[in-house]
């Protein structure tokens, strides 16, 4: 016979912990992706030179990685390109020990 303990729903803890690595797992994935977009989006903007009384300089440098950064970011954000789902997948496929 089945302990009545079994037939219980899954405890509220266990729910959350669950819930957590998801969310984790899809911080993870979509902050990959930003990275890889930015990493592919560096060499675009590298080639464009500032001209003019206020393009040029070490800060102009400085400005144009964080400005990629930040597009890539919100690239990332409003859906990206894909690479994030498949992310996702590959890390929970890890996680549950299946590949």
């Amino acid at each position: 016979m089945l302990p009545l303990a079994a037939l219980a729903p899954a405890a509220p803890a266990a729910l959350s912990v669950a819930g957590d690595i998801h969310t984790k797992a899809r911080a993870a994935a979509k902050e990959f992706e930003a990275v890889f977009l930015n990493v592919m989006l560096q060499p675009m903007f590298s080639a464009t030179k500032s001209e003019g009384p206020f393009g040029g300089g070490p800060g102009s440098e400085v400005w144009r990685s964080l400005l990629t950064d930040e597009y890539a970011k919100t690239f990332a954000a409003s859906g990206g390109i894909g690479i994030a789902d498949h992310v996702y997948r590959a890390l929970i496929a890890a996680q549950e020990g299946r590949s």
